[in-house]
């Protein structure tokens, strides 16, 4: 006797998806967005980089609407955090392979979107890898997770998680791919994603912190400063001897010509960052809130290590405005006159000292006379014009040749 085949039930799913936006509005655009597609390949519910969600009917059978409503929540947060653009640059810098590695990837996306997924009308997945789960606290992104936490410390029973190319940016054997039909390209997954992002903001106090902070980044356009910080700090992390050390963990290529003997290999950390923002009286508040986004970015620019960062506010002196850099809810000091010299000076007394000094400033400001030893790089708030009460005319100078110079906002 053969066993009967069940088609995908698709109004329980349509049921479950309903469910989800009730419980979470603001991410009805992108749960509209999702395309289904019936797979009997997929283990329980994933989804591609194109936005399609494949899902297995015996998956729909098994599972109540409820928890159904919670993986379809689970699933779009993967792509509009972009955790496959992310573990694809995250496998690049790391020189990563392999689908342990991109398993990994997936478990610690999973904590990042995890931690504040459930409770308010969506009930927690009995397969949900939490922070918890790996050891770990919670708040933290999924580059952070990677870095501390390995497999072989994982239940076993987690090997069987897949949510596709989506959460890790590893293609599956059952995805349609770029070809296939009914996928979003990615003009019209960054309106998907530009759409949730407003609903967020609109209605700041029905969303968790995660999904606001994720939503003030996704509003604010990206910037040039964005690429030149980063093409800074390759050049930084690449100067002759900043971050070399000699290590085992990956023997010297030379080794192979050795047979019995193994050679470290130089590698190179990534460089510190100070960052010195300007909190004088003439910095409006909307200036100071670009200048924490920013800070949200120069984290990720070095891979999200927080110890890498030490942050200081200075209008005519300098205070450390936090020294593990978290830019939601950090407190800025100032408020007087302005004078970047003073934090310029105490971010090169900072131990270790940085690689790449990094200067948010109106620019009414005086300069150091001397290069800084470490690269720097200006980014000075965009305005039509600056002014003083006491000088009318004042025109504030422009940062010295030696620094890289760009606008923000």
């Amino acid at each position: 006797m053969t066993a009967e085949i069940v088609g995908l039930d698709l109004d329980k799913l349509y049921a479950a998806r309903l469910h989800a936006v009730s419980a979470r509005p603001y991410l009805a655009s992108a749960l509209y967005a999702l395309h289904i597609v019936e797979s009997r390949r997929v283990p329980t519910m994933g989804v591609d980089r194109h936005w399609r969600c494949y899902v297995s009917p015996a998956f729909v059978l098994r599972t109540p609407v409820e928890e159904l409503a919670s993986a379809l929540v689970h699933e779009v947060s993967h792509l509009l955090r972009d955790h496959h653009g992310r573990s694809d640059r995250f496998a690049r810098q790391h020189d990563l392979t392999g689908p342990g590695e991109r398993l990994r990837m997936n478990i610690a996306a999973d904590a990042e979107i995890n931690d504040d997924a459930f409770g308010d009308g969506l009930v927690p997945l009995r397969w949900a890898v939490m922070p918890a789960t790996l050891g770990l606290p919670e708040g933290k992104l999924m580059e952070e997770y990677l870095r501390e936490f390995r497999l072989e410390r994982l239940p076993q029973d987690m090997a069987w998680l897949d949510c596709g190319s989506g959460a890790d940016g590893l293609d599956r054997e059952w995805e349609l791919g770029p070809d296939g039909a009914d996928g979003l390209s990615e003009q019209e997954q960054d309106a998907v994603r530009f759409r949730v992002a407003q609903g967020i903001v609109g209605r700041p106090g029905d969303t968790p912190q995660t999904w606001r902070r994720w939503a003030e980044e996704a509003l604010h356009p990206p910037q040039p400063w964005r690429a030149l910080l980063g093409a800074a700090l390759r050049s930084a992390a690449s100067a002759p001897g900043v971050g070399e050390d000699y290590t085992y963990r990956r023997p010297a290529r030379r080794s192979a010509a050795l047979p019995g003997v193994v050679l470290p290999s130089l590698r190179r950390s990534p460089p510190h960052v100070s960052v010195v923002i300007d909190t004088s009286g003439s910095v409006s508040d909307v200036e100071l809130g670009s200048a924490l986004l920013e800070v949200a970015a120069i984290i990720r620019a070095v891979g999200g290590r927080r110890d890498l960062i030490t942050v200081f506010s200075c209008d005519a002196a300098a205070y450390i405005a936090d020294p593990l850099c978290r830019a939601e809810g950090m407190s800025l000091m100032g408020g007087g006159g302005t004078d970047l010299r003073t934090g310029f000076a105490k971010a090169l007394r900072t131990s270790p000292r940085p690689d790449v000094l990094v200067a948010l400033t109106d620019g009414q400001t005086p300069w150091p006379a001397e290069r800084p030893s470490c690269r720097t790089v200006v980014g000075l708030f965009r305005r039509e014009h600056s002014w003083r009460r006491d000088d009318p005319d004042y025109v504030p100078d422009t940062p010295p040749t030696w620094a890289r110079v760009v606008d923000i906002g």
